[in-house]
């Protein structure tokens, strides 16, 4: 997909604060440190549109980027982080849930999974969660160029058949090479119809 406009809209906590917009959203989640940011930015040709951080926990709320006025992407709090308090975690999934469930112009859910630490807990309630708010979640195993292609292969399998799926319903992402940006994208305008 071409972009042609890449625009930070607003960041919001609570529904009264989300922007008022007809256009269709996808939301991105992970664990922190999963390379969220690096991924939004890699699929947008933006190095800077997502603020990246080497320190873990450092999107605190629900970002807004409206892409060529056809889609807006939402990057939603990396959840699992444990430096930050019980009650910092307990509304960051309060927020993610009121998001998930009451937007109703969210078409679905990109869920990342660095793919040298495999899915955990917190990855496995997001994504078997998704049908019940009505939509299949696209699950991406980023860093995929940090591991070399037996091990990548492998991996992918392995965290397959722990979803259940099959290894190409994973795609592979790495924002160093470019690699999964179109499939991706593909994956997103099925959903959103552009």
């Amino acid at each position: 997909m071409k972009i042609k406009t890449a625009e930070f809209v607003t960041s919001a906590a609570w529904p009264r604060d989300w922007p008022e917009s007809d256009l269709p959203e996808i939301a991105f989640a992970g664990r922190s440190n999963v390379g969220k940011s690096s991924l939004i930015n890699t699929l947008c040709e933006r190095k800077n549109l997502v603020k990246t951080s080497g320190k873990p926990g450092h999107t605190r709320t629900i970002n807004f980027f409206n892409i060529n006025d056809q889609v807006m992407l939402v990057d939603l709090p990396g959840y699992g982080y444990a430096a930050v308090s019980k009650t910092e975690r307990r509304e960051w999934r309060q927020m993610i849930e009121a998001y998930l469930a009451d937007r109703p112009n969210l078409l679905g859910v990109v869920c990342i999974i660095d793919i040298r630490r495999g899915f955990e807990d917190d990855d496995m309630l997001l994504i078997t969660a998704a049908p019940g708010f009505g939509f299949q979640p696209i699950i991406v195993l980023t860093k995929a160029d940090k591991l070399k292609t037996n091990a990548r292969a492998n991996t992918r399998r392995k965290i397959a058949s722990g979803f259940g799926c099959k290894p190409d319903d994973l795609l592979l992402f790495s924002a160093t090479k470019g690699w999964g940006r179109d499939e991706l994208w593909q994956r997103i305008r099925e959903l959103v119809a552009i």
